[in-house]
């Protein structure tokens, strides 16, 4: 139960953790592998009971939970092992001739105490990669996960606070009490993955203390096939994206744009497709994903209801599973064409040309992932080039966000800032700009009485 002695623990560990900073101990980049170090065998230890949590809070499978969460984490912790080293060190950087004698270098400073709020979809991965990323960087951290995914939250309390004490690493638990008064405290930096909604109240919060944020949010992402893409591979792998978590996936595609001509061949492959995963009758499938709460499941069943079912469209009221259902012919206007689906709803729009495709987009809010599938280098630097969106794919949904070497993040409404990888380290790290000028002589130029030296200066600053 959230109560004031809650609130007094929060703040008590804020200023503990702000202390613990301030000593020095998490600078050390030994330190810091050693910490990654631990996560990743308490990861290993705790895979079962991971896959457990999971089950409970979403109904996912073991193997789905390893590929998009623990075997992610997995991976995050080993590339920072491998690398952190080369990530942490000073880089060197060119010293104008104006400055001679001196030596110029960027070096890597942790902001100090972070702030990590996960969400509910991907709760153990959502919740482990930025804090890699905030450990890694010799950050102190606050995690809170999300209260909707009560059997993930309580494993990641209990498996962090046998990793780490709590002047190090802290596991707040609990619903909206708890957020507010964490959004109360002033932290050196704020990393939220959510809906824009909170995000803006999150970064509201923020700006009162001058917090440095990332929001990693959402959005209607769009799905683009064209005349020339293969349509049977297109449809296999748009309804594996969007099947992921029962479309619980803030980088799910939300919505098909196909080209008139082979709209019904795409339909009729991607109704294949969803069977052969998962047979006619998903909603009652032990490997399918069921939807996270009552509250999200009658809003998905109000949006079927208000549109046309091509496929599916079938829904299990006890296990919180709706089969993938696609919508067609659909419409902008439509209610399902609003706002965020998050669920296994597929809207099917058509096109007749890039130009109207390009336009549509862009009269939306900005997505966070766009997905194109076409043989055409022409229309694909088209779209590319003319559409703002957080990342993608070509020919392939999701699997962009699984490439360590590349920044996943959104922009405009869908998010502002990127992570995983080096891009993580990046993230919660403050570049620090120092130059170190010789003693042994002054250039005398730079001082006043001014006289005639302008045109010398200007000489050297060319």
């Amino acid at each position: 139960m959230e109560t004031i002695d809650n609130n007094t623990r929060i703040k008590d560990i804020v200023r503990l953790q702000r202390d613990y900073y301030h000593s020095g101990e998490t600078l050390e980049i030994g330190f810091r592998k050693r910490q990654l170090e631990k996560l990743l065998s308490a990861i290993n230890s705790n895979e079962e009971a991971i896959y457990e949590a999971l089950s409970a809070d979403l109904h996912k499978s073991p193997f789905e939970s390893y590929a998009t969460e623990v075997g992610m984490a997995l991976e995050e912790i080993r590339f920072f092992l491998k690398n952190l080293s080369r990530l942490a060190k000073p880089r060197k950087v060119k010293t104008p001739i104006t400055q001679f004698k001196a030596v110029s270098k960027i070096h890597k400073a942790p902001y100090g105490n972070v702030l990590i709020m996960s969400p509910w979809n991907y709760p153990f991965q959502l919740t482990i990669l930025p804090l890699v990323g905030a450990l890694a960087a010799g950050n102190t951290a606050v995690v809170k996960p999300s209260n909707y995914a009560p059997a993930t939250a309580g494993l990641l309390s209990k498996m962090l606070s046998d990793c780490f004490p709590e002047k190090y690493v802290a596991v707040m638990e609990g619903g909206r009490k708890t957020n507010t008064e964490l959004l109360n405290q002033k932290f050196d930096y704020i990393f939220f993955t959510g809906s824009a909604g909170v995000g803006k109240v999150v970064m509201e919060s923020a700006s009162r203390h001058l917090t440095p944020i990332s929001l990693e949010l959402g959005g209607k992402s769009p799905c683009i096939v064209d005349e020339t893409a293969k349509i049977d591979l297109a449809a296999k792998r748009i309804a594996w994206g969007k099947l992921l978590n029962a479309g619980q996936t803030c980088v799910a595609p939300d919505y098909i744009l196909a080209e008139k001509t082979i709209v019904q061949e795409l339909m009729d492959r991607l109704v294949f497709h969803c069977e052969a995963f998962f047979g006619a009758s998903a909603e009652t499938h032990p490997d399918y994903p069921k939807i996270i709460t009552e509250k999200h499941f009658k809003r998905l069943c109000g949006l079927i209801e208000g549109s046309a079912v091509y496929y599916g469209g079938r829904t299990n009221a006890e296990s919180l599973q709706i089969s993938p259902t696609i919508l067609y012919p659909a419409a902008e206007e439509e209610p399902v064409m609003q706002e965020e689906i998050f669920g296994p709803l597929l809207p099917v729009l058509t096109f007749e040309n890039t130009d109207e495709v390009i336009s549509f987009i862009r009269k939306r809010a900005n997505p966070l992932a766009l997905y194109l599938f076409t043989e055409s280098k022409e229309r694909e630097k088209k779209i590319i080039d003319s559409v703002s969106f957080g990342g993608g794919c070509v020919n392939d949904t999701v699997v962009h966000v699984a490439n360590p070497r590349m920044p996943f993040g959104g922009v405009g409404e869908s998010g502002m800032g990127g992570y995983h990888g080096k891009n993580s380290f990046a993230t919660f790290t403050h570049e620090k700009s120092i130059m170190k000028k010789s003693t042994l002589f002054d250039m005398p130029i730079r001082y006043a009485p001014y006289g005639n030296k302008l045109k010398l200066l200007k000489k050297v600053m060319k």
